[in-house]
């Protein structure tokens, strides 16, 4: 993992940026559809960090995906500035595009590698799931409460 910070990070204009001083927590790849709608590239990467390490400079827009998944990104260039999950409480994932040195985050694992693209062939010998790459509680509907 890299060091405790200062990260910086910021959105292709300017207007949305954030800086951690922190570790990040994880730093991976996800093949997952959704990921791949979201950036419009056939692979997200991304570093995560403890929410409260984060300092906003600029509103992300928002919008809640799929799975208790809610996307930021910037209103006014459209850049990919990253998620939270609510089953992971407390944790943000900043898409490495975001980062202004993306290079620091070298992704340590593959998530949804059953859903990787045939034609993207990524030979690293990084840990692969299936699913996340990040443990997440199950879901709970409001019947199961």
């Amino acid at each position: 993992m890299t060091a405790s910070g200062p990260h910086h990070g910021s959105c292709r204009c300017g207007l949305i940026s954030a800086e951690a001083n922190s570790a990040p927590i994880w730093q991976s790849y996800c093949h997952c559809r959704d990921c791949r709608k979201q950036t419009g590239a056939p692979v997200m990467a991304f570093v995560g960090f403890h929410a409260d390490a984060l300092a906003w400079f600029g509103e992300p827009n928002s919008w809640r995906g799929a799975g208790g998944v809610t996307r930021m990104f910037c209103g006014h260039c459209g850049s990919q500035i990253g998620y939270t999950d609510e089953r992971l409480p407390g944790e943000i994932y900043l898409a490495l595009g975001f980062m202004d040195e993306p290079d620091s985050y070298p992704p340590t694992a593959h998530a949804f590698v059953e859903r990787q693209l045939p034609f993207l062939h990524m030979t690293d010998d990084l840990p692969r799931f299936d699913g996340f790459s990040v443990e997440r509680p199950a879901m709970t509907t409001e019947k199961d409460r």
